[in-house]
């Protein structure tokens, strides 16, 4: 049986979001494209779970949190890769003679999503800013909530599922879905009620509600699991059913009910990954080894590919228009999709890693994430 050492299974999930992300900015089938933009609401119920991970699992273990390191860790993962991607985007805007500095601090300080519509630099950077500020939030929420015997008594109640963190978070879900209601009667801009970090942050919540039960409510978790876990895939699937047929961005319903369905289905889905004993076996029997191995490699480039596949996309976009190349929508997907994916794997493994080399070895990390599907 293959071993693997990092978890295949979730950089896998990493890879079938950043495939979806890079079908949504291309023009290959309307079907597709639009069930591509539901790839950023998997990234972040993934973040969600793994970035809250990291933060319960070293209070397990020590019973208090280094926030400080936390997000300067963070900090090295993120930043670095962002702001050098970010040179070649400033230039193009200069040579456009479509310059802002207003907008670029609002990117350069990862506001875009309230200062520019999705962003000033690419239009994908929105998502980077929710995230951003999710990081922030989660650090200072839990940082408050060690100094308190909630957070302390809740984690020490296994049997229970809705423990005093857990009506807080579901009290959270509950206020971001009734702020969408409410937005998309007052505020007409579609840009801005798809990408409002305080219209968006429940997908991130979904991750880390999941990780909480997985963290301090194992066995109750995987029980559940093992006894529910058909109807729990066909209600993920259902929630998806809906992805390819409607528009997103002008849709009330998307902007609204449609948000929490997605991280609903995701959540079902990554329980299902992390619970799972043989999910790598099925991937290989459904992808065959190679097919999974590689769309793997592919999300663990993922956030490379995401800062730089824009980029591609304007680029060879001007080179087809400046000489009149023949334009077929299928194969300038793969030739931009291939250009994206393979610079991303070359900043990954060129500037992404000896960043986090030095993170590594100036502020080593107390804890590891979650090693294999069965441990608790």
């Amino acid at each position: 049986m293959a071993q693997y050492n990092r978890l295949r299974e979730l950089d896998f999930l990493r890879g079938v979001a950043i495939i979806l992300v890079l079908i949504r900015h291309s023009s290959i089938n309307h079907f597709l494209v639009n069930i591509g933009w539901i790839g950023v609401d998997l990234f972040f119920v993934l973040s969600g779970f793994l970035v809250s991970g990291l933060l319960f699992k070293e209070y397990k273990r020590f019973g208090k949190l280094n926030v400080k390191r936390f997000l300067i860790r963070r900090g090295f993962k993120i930043y670095p890769l962002f702001y050098i991607t970010a040179l070649p985007y400033i230039l193009l805007k200069i040579l456009d003679g479509n310059f802002s500095f207003t907008q670029l601090l609002g990117d350069l300080t990862f506001l875009q999503n309230y200062v520019s519509n999705w962003g000033y630099l690419y239009s994908a950077g929105w998502s980077l800013a929710v995230e951003e500020h999710f990081y922030l939030g989660i650090a200072a929420i839990l940082y408050l909530g060690q100094k308190t015997s909630l957070f302390k008594n809740a984690t020490l109640e296994k049997d229970v599922w809705f423990d005093n963190v857990v009506r807080i978070i579901l009290l959270i879900l509950t206020s971001v879905l009734c702020f969408r209601l409410m937005s998309n009667y007052y505020l007409f801009n579609n840009a801005k009620l798809f990408s409002l970090t305080h219209l968006r942050i429940d997908s991130l919540l979904a991750g880390v509600l999941l990780s909480y039960f997985y963290y301090f409510k194992f066995e109750k978790l995987k029980e559940y699991y093992l006894n529910f876990h058909k109807p729990l895939l066909i209600l993920s699937f259902l929630c998806l059913l809906w992805t390819p047929f409607i528009n997103p961005v002008p849709s009330f319903f998307v902007k609204t009910i449609g948000f929490s369905l997605l991280y609903l289905s995701f959540s079902i889905l990554l329980l299902s990954f992390v619970l799972d004993k043989r999910v790598n076996q099925k991937l290989d029997s459904i992808f065959t080894n190679f097919g999974a191995n590689f769309i793997s490699k592919i999300g663990f480039s993922s956030y490379s590919i995401y800062t730089i596949h824009t980029l591609i996309n304007i680029l060879i976009l001007k080179i087809q228009v400046k000489y009149e190349l023949f334009y077929n929508p299928y194969l300038y997907f793969l030739l931009t999709s291939s250009i994206s994916i393979f610079s991303g794997l070359i900043l990954t493994n060129y500037v992404e890693k000896y960043f986090l080399n030095l993170r590594n070895k100036y502020y080593p990390s107390r804890v590891k994430t979650i090693t294999s599907a069965n441990k608790n």
